[in-house]
Protein backbone atom coordinates (compact mmCIF):
# COMPACT_ATOMS: atom_id res chain seq x y z
CA UNK A 1 0.00 0.00 0.00
CA UNK A 2 1.44 3.59 -1.07
CA UNK A 3 1.51 6.46 1.23
CA UNK A 4 2.24 9.62 1.38
CA UNK A 5 5.14 10.95 3.89
CA UNK A 6 5.68 14.80 4.16
CA UNK A 7 9.55 14.64 3.87
CA UNK A 8 11.60 17.69 3.69
CA UNK A 9 12.28 18.11 -0.43
CA UNK A 10 15.85 19.06 0.67
CA UNK A 11 17.58 16.74 3.31
CA UNK A 12 14.49 13.90 3.33
CA UNK A 13 13.47 14.40 7.14
CA UNK A 14 10.49 14.66 8.72
CA UNK A 15 8.77 18.36 8.38
CA UNK A 16 6.35 19.05 11.27
CA UNK A 17 4.02 21.98 12.01
CA UNK A 18 5.31 25.17 13.46
CA UNK A 19 2.69 26.62 15.59
CA UNK A 20 4.70 29.75 16.38
CA UNK A 21 5.09 30.62 12.42
CA UNK A 22 1.91 28.98 11.31
CA UNK A 23 4.27 26.84 8.57
CA UNK A 24 5.98 23.49 7.97
CA UNK A 25 9.43 23.21 9.45
CA UNK A 26 12.79 20.74 9.27
CA UNK A 27 14.64 21.26 12.67
CA UNK A 28 17.04 19.67 10.28
CA UNK A 29 18.31 21.78 7.93
CA UNK A 30 16.05 25.04 8.76
CA UNK A 31 13.89 24.72 6.45
CA UNK A 32 10.49 26.35 6.12
CA UNK A 33 7.52 25.81 3.64
CA UNK A 34 4.05 27.26 3.99
CA UNK A 35 0.81 25.82 3.42
CA UNK A 36 0.37 26.31 -0.17
CA UNK A 37 3.72 25.49 -1.18
CA UNK A 38 3.49 21.96 0.36
CA UNK A 39 0.22 21.30 -1.14
CA UNK A 40 2.32 22.15 -4.76
CA UNK A 41 5.00 19.93 -3.61
CA UNK A 42 3.09 17.09 -2.64
CA UNK A 43 0.38 17.33 -4.88
CA UNK A 44 1.73 15.29 -7.88
CA UNK A 45 3.00 12.74 -5.00
CA UNK A 46 -0.37 12.22 -3.64
CA UNK A 47 -1.89 11.51 -6.87
CA UNK A 48 0.95 9.35 -8.22
CA UNK A 49 0.27 7.66 -5.01
CA UNK A 50 -3.29 7.17 -5.13
CA UNK A 51 -2.67 6.13 -9.04
CA UNK A 52 -0.29 3.41 -8.15
CA UNK A 53 -2.48 1.71 -5.58
CA UNK A 54 -5.47 1.58 -8.22
CA UNK A 55 -4.73 3.54 -11.52
CA UNK A 56 -8.03 2.64 -13.24
CA UNK A 57 -10.26 4.45 -10.45
CA UNK A 58 -12.53 7.11 -10.93
CA UNK A 59 -14.13 8.51 -7.66
CA UNK A 60 -15.18 11.60 -6.16
CA UNK A 61 -13.43 14.06 -4.54
CA UNK A 62 -14.40 13.38 -1.14
CA UNK A 63 -13.75 9.49 -1.52
CA UNK A 64 -10.06 10.63 -2.64
CA UNK A 65 -9.61 12.62 0.40
CA UNK A 66 -11.53 10.04 2.82
CA UNK A 67 -8.41 7.04 1.07
CA UNK A 68 -5.52 9.65 1.48
CA UNK A 69 -6.86 10.16 5.26
CA UNK A 70 -7.31 6.71 5.44
CA UNK A 71 -3.77 5.32 3.85
CA UNK A 72 -1.75 8.56 5.97
CA UNK A 73 -3.14 7.59 9.21
CA UNK A 74 -2.26 5.26 11.72
CA UNK A 75 -4.41 4.23 14.77
CA UNK A 76 -3.40 3.16 18.10
CA UNK A 77 -5.31 1.84 21.07
CA UNK A 78 -4.35 2.19 24.86
CA UNK A 79 -4.66 -0.70 26.76
CA UNK A 80 -4.75 0.94 29.88
CA UNK A 81 -8.30 3.22 29.43
CA UNK A 82 -9.68 2.40 25.65
CA UNK A 83 -8.67 5.66 23.89
CA UNK A 84 -7.91 5.60 20.41
CA UNK A 85 -5.31 7.64 18.97
CA UNK A 86 -4.82 9.16 15.67
CA UNK A 87 -1.53 9.65 14.48
CA UNK A 88 0.23 9.91 11.02
CA UNK A 89 1.33 7.04 9.24
CA UNK A 90 5.23 7.63 10.96
CA UNK A 91 4.44 8.74 14.07
CA UNK A 92 5.73 6.30 17.16
CA UNK A 93 2.38 7.12 19.73
CA UNK A 94 5.08 5.82 22.92
CA UNK A 95 2.33 6.93 25.80
CA UNK A 96 -1.21 7.47 26.08
CA UNK A 97 -2.00 11.31 26.40
CA UNK A 98 -4.75 10.57 28.99
CA UNK A 99 -3.37 8.07 31.31
CA UNK A 100 -0.20 7.71 30.43
CA UNK A 101 -0.04 3.94 29.78
CA UNK A 102 1.75 2.68 26.54
CA UNK A 103 -0.46 2.26 23.49
CA UNK A 104 -0.41 -0.44 20.73
CA UNK A 105 -0.79 -0.32 16.73
CA UNK A 106 -4.61 -1.20 16.15
CA UNK A 107 -4.38 -0.63 12.68
CA UNK A 108 -5.46 2.05 9.54
CA UNK A 109 -8.63 4.58 10.58
CA UNK A 110 -11.57 4.41 8.24
CA UNK A 111 -11.86 7.51 5.76
CA UNK A 112 -15.06 7.80 7.04
CA UNK A 113 -13.42 9.72 10.17
CA UNK A 114 -11.65 12.34 7.79
CA UNK A 115 -12.95 15.71 10.08
CA UNK A 116 -13.90 18.07 7.35
CA UNK A 117 -11.75 21.24 8.88
CA UNK A 118 -8.93 21.54 10.93
CA UNK A 119 -7.70 24.37 13.16
CA UNK A 120 -4.09 25.03 13.45
CA UNK A 121 -1.97 24.62 16.74
CA UNK A 122 -0.90 28.68 17.30
CA UNK A 123 0.52 27.80 20.86
CA UNK A 124 3.91 25.28 20.57
CA UNK A 125 5.25 23.47 23.51
CA UNK A 126 7.19 26.33 25.19
CA UNK A 127 4.17 28.86 25.01
CA UNK A 128 1.84 25.68 26.76
CA UNK A 129 4.28 24.86 29.26
CA UNK A 130 5.20 28.72 29.92
CA UNK A 131 1.24 29.41 30.73
CA UNK A 132 1.08 25.68 32.89
CA UNK A 133 4.15 27.49 34.75
CA UNK A 134 2.08 30.75 35.58
CA UNK A 135 -0.93 28.90 36.09
CA UNK A 136 1.05 26.19 38.57
CA UNK A 137 2.80 30.20 40.78
CA UNK A 138 -0.64 30.72 41.89
CA UNK A 139 -1.63 27.54 43.16
CA UNK A 140 0.83 27.17 46.44
CA UNK A 141 -0.22 23.29 47.89
CA UNK A 142 0.32 21.86 44.65
CA UNK A 143 2.60 18.02 44.93
CA UNK A 144 5.77 18.46 43.83
CA UNK A 145 6.04 16.23 40.67
CA UNK A 146 3.44 17.73 39.52
CA UNK A 147 5.59 20.11 37.96
CA UNK A 148 8.96 17.59 37.43
CA UNK A 149 10.74 17.70 34.31
CA UNK A 150 9.71 13.95 34.14
CA UNK A 151 5.72 15.12 34.74
CA UNK A 152 5.96 17.77 31.91
CA UNK A 153 7.65 15.68 29.41
CA UNK A 154 4.25 13.90 29.27
CA UNK A 155 2.57 17.25 27.95
CA UNK A 156 0.99 16.29 24.64
CA UNK A 157 -0.46 18.56 21.85
CA UNK A 158 -3.40 16.47 20.93
CA UNK A 159 -6.00 17.40 18.10
CA UNK A 160 -9.61 16.60 19.79
CA UNK A 161 -12.69 15.67 18.08
CA UNK A 162 -15.71 18.22 18.21
CA UNK A 163 -19.07 18.47 16.10
CA UNK A 164 -19.96 22.06 15.58
CA UNK A 165 -23.20 22.94 14.93
CA UNK A 166 -24.97 25.92 12.73
CA UNK A 167 -28.97 26.17 13.00
CA UNK A 168 -31.36 28.79 13.94
CA UNK A 169 -33.47 28.35 17.19
CA UNK A 170 -37.51 29.33 16.59
CA UNK A 171 -37.50 31.13 20.04
CA UNK A 172 -40.23 31.79 22.20
CA UNK A 173 -40.83 32.59 26.08
CA UNK A 174 -44.13 34.16 27.76
CA UNK A 175 -45.03 34.83 31.44
CA UNK A 176 -46.07 37.53 33.86
CA UNK A 177 -44.37 40.72 34.65
CA UNK A 178 -45.16 42.33 37.74
CA UNK A 179 -44.48 46.64 38.37
CA UNK A 180 -44.58 47.65 41.96
CA UNK A 181 -44.61 50.91 43.54
CA UNK A 182 -45.27 52.26 47.18
CA UNK A 183 -45.80 55.50 48.54
CA UNK A 184 -47.04 56.66 51.92
CA UNK A 185 -50.32 58.69 52.50
CA UNK A 186 -50.98 59.90 55.72
CA UNK A 187 -50.14 57.48 57.96
CA UNK A 188 -50.51 54.63 55.62
CA UNK A 189 -48.06 53.07 53.22
CA UNK A 190 -49.57 52.13 50.05
CA UNK A 191 -47.87 49.55 47.23
CA UNK A 192 -49.72 49.21 44.17
CA UNK A 193 -48.70 46.13 42.30
CA UNK A 194 -49.57 45.95 38.30
CA UNK A 195 -49.72 42.85 36.58
CA UNK A 196 -48.64 42.45 32.54
CA UNK A 197 -48.47 39.34 30.12
CA UNK A 198 -45.13 39.58 28.34
CA UNK A 199 -44.10 37.29 25.38
CA UNK A 200 -40.86 37.65 23.17
CA UNK A 201 -40.12 35.64 19.90
CA UNK A 202 -36.95 35.72 17.95
CA UNK A 203 -35.49 33.67 15.15
CA UNK A 204 -32.08 33.21 16.63
CA UNK A 205 -29.27 32.44 14.34
CA UNK A 206 -26.22 30.55 15.60
CA UNK A 207 -22.98 29.10 14.13
CA UNK A 208 -20.48 26.97 15.15
CA UNK A 209 -22.05 25.65 18.59
CA UNK A 210 -19.63 23.23 19.85
CA UNK A 211 -19.83 19.61 21.84
CA UNK A 212 -16.76 17.51 21.64
CA UNK A 213 -16.76 13.88 20.54
CA UNK A 214 -14.65 12.42 23.15
CA UNK A 215 -16.22 10.28 25.36
CA UNK A 216 -12.46 10.14 27.12
CA UNK A 217 -12.56 13.80 27.68
CA UNK A 218 -14.94 15.71 30.60
CA UNK A 219 -17.24 17.84 28.63
CA UNK A 220 -16.37 20.63 31.29
CA UNK A 221 -12.69 20.50 30.79
CA UNK A 222 -13.61 21.49 27.52
CA UNK A 223 -16.11 23.92 28.06
CA UNK A 224 -14.07 25.50 30.31
CA UNK A 225 -11.11 26.57 27.82
CA UNK A 226 -14.30 28.13 25.15
CA UNK A 227 -14.18 29.58 22.84
CA UNK A 228 -12.13 28.66 19.82
CA UNK A 229 -11.70 30.97 16.86
CA UNK A 230 -13.80 29.26 14.53
CA UNK A 231 -12.70 31.51 11.95
CA UNK A 232 -9.30 30.55 11.83
CA UNK A 233 -10.17 27.20 10.33
CA UNK A 234 -8.60 25.72 7.41
CA UNK A 235 -9.60 22.65 5.11
CA UNK A 236 -8.60 19.38 6.83
CA UNK A 237 -4.42 18.69 5.87
CA UNK A 238 -2.86 15.50 7.51
CA UNK A 239 0.21 17.88 7.17
CA UNK A 240 -0.77 19.46 10.40
CA UNK A 241 -1.32 16.03 12.23
CA UNK A 242 2.62 16.37 11.63
CA UNK A 243 3.81 16.39 14.90
CA UNK A 244 0.79 16.09 17.16
CA UNK A 245 -1.56 13.59 17.43
CA UNK A 246 -5.24 13.54 17.46
CA UNK A 247 -8.66 11.89 19.07
CA UNK A 248 -11.07 9.56 16.99
CA UNK A 249 -14.63 10.52 17.63
CA UNK A 250 -16.15 7.70 19.58
CA UNK A 251 -19.11 9.96 20.03
CA UNK A 252 -21.47 10.56 17.37
CA UNK A 253 -23.45 13.56 16.39
CA UNK A 254 -26.55 11.64 16.80
CA UNK A 255 -25.32 11.28 20.51
CA UNK A 256 -23.99 14.65 21.35
CA UNK A 257 -27.51 16.42 19.30
CA UNK A 258 -29.45 16.73 22.70
CA UNK A 259 -26.08 18.22 24.07
CA UNK A 260 -26.28 20.71 21.77
CA UNK A 261 -30.07 21.45 22.04
CA UNK A 262 -29.97 22.34 25.92
CA UNK A 263 -27.29 24.57 24.63
CA UNK A 264 -29.05 26.34 22.35
CA UNK A 265 -32.75 26.38 24.07
CA UNK A 266 -30.70 27.76 27.61
CA UNK A 267 -28.75 30.49 25.32
CA UNK A 268 -31.96 31.57 23.37
CA UNK A 269 -34.64 31.92 26.11
CA UNK A 270 -31.93 33.83 28.64
CA UNK A 271 -31.34 36.02 24.88
CA UNK A 272 -35.68 36.84 24.86
CA UNK A 273 -35.86 36.73 28.96
CA UNK A 274 -33.10 39.55 28.82
CA UNK A 275 -34.75 41.51 26.84
CA UNK A 276 -37.80 41.99 29.08
CA UNK A 277 -36.64 45.00 31.14
CA UNK A 278 -38.59 47.65 32.90
CA UNK A 279 -40.15 45.20 35.30
CA UNK A 280 -40.15 44.50 39.22
CA UNK A 281 -39.94 41.15 38.81
CA UNK A 282 -40.70 38.57 35.68
CA UNK A 283 -42.06 34.82 35.61
CA UNK A 284 -41.69 32.94 32.97
CA UNK A 285 -44.59 30.36 32.01
CA UNK A 286 -43.89 29.55 29.14
CA UNK A 287 -40.61 28.78 27.32
CA UNK A 288 -39.87 26.58 23.84
CA UNK A 289 -36.79 26.87 21.59
CA UNK A 290 -36.68 24.48 18.25
CA UNK A 291 -33.83 23.93 16.38
CA UNK A 292 -34.45 24.56 12.51
CA UNK A 293 -32.11 24.46 9.38
CA UNK A 294 -29.58 22.20 11.80
CA UNK A 295 -26.04 21.55 10.03
CA UNK A 296 -22.92 19.89 11.37
CA UNK A 297 -19.38 19.50 10.49
CA UNK A 298 -16.55 16.83 12.52
CA UNK A 299 -13.86 19.11 12.99
CA UNK A 300 -10.39 18.93 15.10
CA UNK A 301 -9.57 21.72 17.73
CA UNK A 302 -6.04 22.01 19.27
CA UNK A 303 -5.47 21.11 22.75
CA UNK A 304 -2.50 21.19 25.28
CA UNK A 305 -3.30 18.03 27.75
CA UNK A 306 -1.39 16.82 30.86
CA UNK A 307 -2.51 14.24 32.80
CA UNK A 308 -1.73 13.69 36.43
CA UNK A 309 -2.22 10.43 39.10
CA UNK A 310 -1.59 11.33 42.46
CA UNK A 311 -2.82 9.43 45.59
CA UNK A 312 -5.19 7.00 43.12
CA UNK A 313 -7.26 10.26 41.45
CA UNK A 314 -6.78 11.28 38.21
CA UNK A 315 -6.15 14.90 37.25
CA UNK A 316 -6.53 16.66 34.05
CA UNK A 317 -4.97 19.73 32.40
CA UNK A 318 -6.00 21.77 29.36
CA UNK A 319 -5.20 24.72 27.64
CA UNK A 320 -6.56 26.37 24.58
CA UNK A 321 -3.97 25.50 21.75
CA UNK A 322 -4.84 28.52 19.92
CA UNK A 323 -5.65 31.80 22.68
CA UNK A 324 -3.81 29.40 25.71
CA UNK A 325 -6.86 29.60 28.11
CA UNK A 326 -6.19 27.52 30.54
CA UNK A 327 -8.30 24.99 32.26
CA UNK A 328 -8.05 21.88 35.32
CA UNK A 329 -8.41 20.95 38.62
CA UNK A 330 -4.77 21.17 41.02
CA UNK A 331 -4.05 17.90 43.40
CA UNK A 332 -4.08 18.81 46.64
CA UNK A 333 -0.73 17.64 48.64
CA UNK A 334 -2.04 17.24 52.11
CA UNK A 335 1.75 17.63 53.71
CA UNK A 336 1.90 21.26 52.09
CA UNK A 337 -1.30 21.94 53.42
CA UNK A 338 -0.89 20.78 56.79
CA UNK A 339 3.04 22.81 57.05
CA UNK A 340 0.95 25.99 56.43
CA UNK A 341 -1.87 25.29 58.55
CA UNK A 342 0.55 24.82 61.51
CA UNK A 343 3.03 28.11 60.57
CA UNK A 344 0.25 29.92 59.95
CA UNK A 345 -2.08 28.80 63.38
CA UNK A 346 1.91 29.32 65.10
CA UNK A 347 1.84 33.21 63.77
CA UNK A 348 -1.54 33.89 64.85
CA UNK A 349 -0.58 32.30 68.49
CA UNK A 350 2.03 34.79 68.76
CA UNK A 351 0.55 38.02 67.83
CA UNK A 352 -2.32 36.86 69.84
CA UNK A 353 0.06 36.55 72.82
CA UNK A 354 2.07 40.01 72.18
CA UNK A 355 -1.60 41.57 71.72
CA UNK A 356 -2.61 40.22 75.31
CA UNK A 357 0.79 41.61 76.66
CA UNK A 358 0.12 44.96 75.49
CA UNK A 359 -3.12 45.20 76.77
CA UNK A 360 -2.18 43.73 80.04
CA UNK A 361 0.57 46.80 80.59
Amino acid sequence: MNTVQYKCPNCGAELTFDPAHQNFSCEYCDSTYTEAEMQTLYQQMEQQAKASADPEADTLESEKDEKAFEEGTRLYTCQNCGAQIIAEAETAATFCYYCHAPVVLAGRLSGEYCPAYVLPFALNREDALDKFHKWCKKRWFLPKGFTSEKQLEKMSGVYVPFWLTNCQADTYVSGIAKRVRSWTEGNYRVTETQEYLVERAAMIPYRAVPADGSQKIEDALMDAIEPFPYGKMKPFSMQYLSGFMAQKYDVTYEQVLPRVKQRVEEASVSLLRNDIKGYSSVALSQKRAVLQNVQHDYVLLPVWFMHYRYQGKNYNFAINGQTGTQAGTPPLSLPKALVFSGVLGVVVMLISLLLGGIMFR
